[in-house]
């Protein structure tokens, strides 16, 4: 091959193309991995989830600094250096996409900066700078371009004071007043960073409950939490009008609570959702079909309608989420390779970062339900938990969907602390068909909030050690 022609090419470097791309080179493929960044990472790693967790954390040190009083443990003067915390999130990411560079040099993975559109089926155009492009001829290419913010057209207007997700975690400062549009993962988590930080934030969402379509249960507690951060939530309200001013925006909105009078915000952050990015990719000149939304249409194992040509993560649907883009990427490279796999997981979960977390996999009830799914939901508090008490955050629970016959765990959803650490093993079980009896008799180590597994798969045999439930017949 030259560098005018390549076996496999991945378009987008996130974490899907770079965990194909990756793959694709174990395997033994020549690959040539292109994206707009430096070094590979996509959204994820710049704008996207590196950062916000990094400053979840920072948030989450403050939270605990405050609550610590609690215990007799007082902190007085606490400072937020902003400077500081945007130098220290800028490195965290630099560490891990400098990183990403190393192992695709490492991996003899050719990396070009820059931007490639589709000529043909089998040519891609790439521009590398104003004045070095060239046309690549390829055997496989695998899409990974992602998505992007969404605003609302009646919104979208030409203001420094209107964010999205990547304006906010830019963290170029810290607004006295804020006003995040819509309740779900994206707005809660950058909602809670800067609450921590000393920003009085509002939230208006359009429906009943903010985590639309997240478990009731658990969205509950992270509600109750949220309501001590922020100054108001607005549910079930939609916002009409912003108008632009010198020193923020005005906000006209319309719900129950509202008096249709317009509210001063220094910064509004838009956070609707993502689209993805399947325009400008010269998809036009290949067969390649999108859906009604502009998804990239794929089978099992992630081919286009062109059976040479792959897509995956956000661009190819929902879940849009990391991991499944990775797993996506990788299955995608083993394809290529002629390998007999097809991406068909038991289960994908999924994590927000509020304080406290909400993580889940599998079926929820509301699915079950919709689904006409027989089931028994098992629940353990954590107000029944040692480990709990012992870090002052009885505020979660643990929760279970049971098949009544067979007794094979359908769902696993857990809120509180460290949720997105614990939904790993309900993954697994999910993955492996276990039933609530292999859950219940596999010995957690003590005190851990992990116990909360096994207490609630003992919950519903009726046997639980430390919360009464009646014995199961």
């Amino acid at each position: 091959m030259t560098d005018h022609a390549t076996q496999v090419v991945v378009i987008g470097g996130g974490p899907g193309g770079y965990a194909a791309a990756f793959m694709a080179a174990d395997l033994g493929l020549q690959v040539t991995l292109i994206d707009p960044g430096e070094n590979p990472g996509g959204v994820c790693l710049y704008r996207g989830c590196i950062p916000s967790k990094a400053l979840l954390h920072a948030a989450k040190v403050i939270r605990e600094a405050r609550d610590a009083e609690n215990f007799g443990l007082h902190f007085s003067g606490l400072k937020i250096d902003h400077a500081r915390l945007k130098e220290w999130k800028e490195s965290v990411v630099a560490k891990m996409t400098g990183g990403l560079g190393q192992l695709a040099k490492q991996k003899k993975v050719r990396y070009i900066q820059g931007k490639a559109t589709f000529k043909d089926s089998r040519t891609l155009h790439v521009v590398a700078g104003e004045d070095k492009t060239q046309d690549m001829v390829f055997e496989h290419a695998i899409i990974a371009t992602g998505s992007r913010p969404i605003r609302l057209k009646h919104l979208d207007i030409d203001s420094e004071h209107l964010w999205d997700s990547t304006d906010a975690l830019a963290l170029q400062t810290i607004p006295k007043r804020l006003l995040v549009i819509g309740g779900g993962y994206i707005g809660l988590e950058l909602g809670t960073v800067y609450a921590a930080l000393g920003s009085t934030v509002q939230v208006a969402e359009m429906t009943p409950s903010l985590l639309p379509g997240a478990d009731k249960d658990l969205v509950r507690f992270v509600r109750n939490d949220l309501k001590e951060k922020f100054e108001a939530i607005h549910l079930e309200t939609t916002v009409t009008q912003l108008r632009d001013q010198k020193n923020g925006i005005n906000v006209t909105m319309e719900g129950p609570e509202s008096d249709g009078k317009p509210k001063h915000f220094d910064k509004v952050l838009m956070a609707v959702g993502r689209k993805p990015n399947s325009g400008d990719l010269g998809l036009e000149n290949t067969k390649i079909e999108l859906d009604d939304k502009g998804f990239i249409r794929v089978d099992l194992q992630r081919r286009t309608a062109e059976p040479h040509i792959f897509a995956i993560g956000d661009v190819v649907g929902e879940p849009m989420l990391a991991h499944k883009a990775s797993h996506e990427g990788r299955i995608a490279a083993e394809v290529i390779a002629q390998h007999k796999v097809a991406f068909e997981p038991a289960c994908i979960p999924a994590v927000v970062f509020t304080d406290p977390e909400i993580a889940w996999v599998g079926l929820s009830e509301a699915e079950a339900k919709d689904k006409g799914v027989k089931f028994k939901a098992v629940r353990f508090p954590w107000a029944a938990s040692g480990r709990a008490s012992t870090l002052g955050r009885n505020d979660g629970l643990t929760k279970l969907l049971v098949d009544p016959e067979t007794e094979r765990i359908l769902g696993v959803a857990i809120v509180g602390p460290g949720a997105g650490e614990l939904i790993a093993e309900g993954s697994l079980a999910l993955e492996m068909a276990a039933t609530v009896a292999d859950m219940g008799l596999t010995i957690h180590p003590h005190p851990t909030l992990s116990e909360t597994l096994m207490e609630a798969a003992d919950v519903f045999q009726g046997t639980s050690t430390h919360y009464h439930a009646p014995r199961r017949k």
